[in-house]
């Protein structure tokens, strides 16, 4: 293991750590916008300049710098404090200055990074650069004058999604974001290019205009839209909730999430079960509560009540539902909807033994008659990573 000096410190960082790595150990904080810890090195930004000696009269990327034995690394130094004002004065340069009416403002990243490490005032006095808008499918709004070109959204696709839809084109100052012949992205895990987006160039649709992030109550939760059962933050303003946004497990969902689970939220204020409905001459009908009561008061406790759970119902309800069917006189209870009876003698059938995060390490993959990209997207990113080691999948079902 390496040793290096951050600032005086001395310190011991893993082999093959970058210095940006090093000075995050030492307990420094280094401005970036390019730079993520699941994706690979671009070196775009610039922003994580550090004065690095033996090495040039000049600052260099941290990111992208290997820390080897002996390194003197300085990050407050008068010419590294120079280095990103210049870096972040050229990329305020084409920035629109519309942070009042952008759904980033308040947990942006630019806007933090500026006031830590940029000038008090502009000098650029010419014209900004324009960027015609494009057109990346119903979930993701783009702005893309606000883009400072760092790619994370490109190499997400490419990486982590697995889908080329996202590609750069043009160069320098004219370097534009867009989608194949601006069609929609339509992978599983699009909307995660929102959450990378360090600016408001991409911005979530669904929830344009609705709130700002110190209006929301952020309360921490599980998704239950499939079986990975992924950490999520649920941000709610009163008693409605606006949206749901991935929290970091490395064991479970990294710092992902699905499309699916993350417009869920739409379910809870749009085409709701509001009122009560019954079932005449084989129809459901809808009727009031008086008229519900009313057939529940007609059933006949015992045998002829039963309760059904869907896929999606949680464990409260479940709950609730068994006890009222108790109530009622009856034990007939059904979640099964594949109708299979699992044998529960020996949980070894039916566990899945090898961790979510361990699928990344397998010789091997069985999928028995599942389209695990659009039943577990997040789990199809761990079979990427696997195959990408020199793992085989084989698949027993329609493809």
């Amino acid at each position: 293991m390496p040793k290096v000096k951050v600032d005086g410190v001395e310190l011991e960082v893993p082999a093959g750590a970058t210095v940006l790595q090093a000075c995050e150990l030492a307990g420094k904080e280094i401005p970036r916008f390019c730079y993520h810890e699941r994706l690979s090195i671009a070196g775009n930004c610039r922003m994580c300049l550090v004065e690095v000696k033996p090495g040039p009269p000049k600052p260099q990327a941290s990111c992208a710098l290997p820390a080897t034995e002996g390194q003197e690394i300085r990050t407050d130094s008068e010419m590294v404090k120079k280095a990103r004002e210049g870096v972040m004065e050229f990329l305020l340069i084409n920035h629109p200055l519309d942070c009042p009416i952008c759904d980033q403002g308040g947990e942006c990243d630019l806007q933090d990074q500026s006031v830590a490490y940029g000038r008090g005032a502009s000098r650029y006095d010419e014209s900004k650069r324009a960027v015609t808008e494009k057109y990346m499918g119903p979930l993701i709004k783009t702005t893309m004058t606000r883009c400072i070109h760092c790619t994370r959204c490109v190499r997400f696709s490419e990486e982590v999604a697995g889908v080329d839809e996202i590609g750069a084109f043009y160069r320098g100052e004219t370097m534009q974001i867009s989608t194949y012949l601006e069609k929609a992205a339509a992978h599983e895990l699009s909307a995660n290019v929102i959450d990378l987006c360090p600016v408001g160039a991409l911005t979530s649709r669904p929830y344009a205009f609705e709130a700002r992030p110190w209006e929301l109550k952020k309360t921490l939760s599980i998704d239950v839209s499939d079986a990975i059962g992924s950490n999520i933050r649920l941000d709610s303003r009163g008693r409605e909730v606006l949206r749901i946004l991935p929290r970091v497990n490395d064991d479970v969902n990294e710092e992902w999430l699905s499309d699916r689970a993350r417009y869920m939220v739409d379910g809870l204020t749009r085409r709701r079960l509001d009122k009560p409905w019954l079932r005449r001459d084989g129809k459901l009908v809808a009727a009031t509560w008086a008229e519900a009561f009313a057939a529940v008061a007609k059933i006949n406790p015992g045998s002829s009540v039963a309760v059904v759970a869907g896929d999606l119902v949680d464990c409260e309800t479940m709950f609730a539902a068994k006890k009222l069917a108790g109530a009622l006189g009856s034990s007939l209870l059904e979640g099964r909807q594949t109708g299979l009876s699992y044998d529960t003698s020996n949980m070894a059938a039916v566990n899945f033994n090898s961790t979510l995060s361990g699928i990344e390490d397998a010789d091997a993959v069985l999928i028995v008659g599942s389209m695990i990209r659009d039943e577990a997207p997040l789990l199809n990113t761990r079979l990427r990573k696997a195959v990408k080691k020199g793992a085989k999948v084989f698949i027993v079902g329609p493809q």
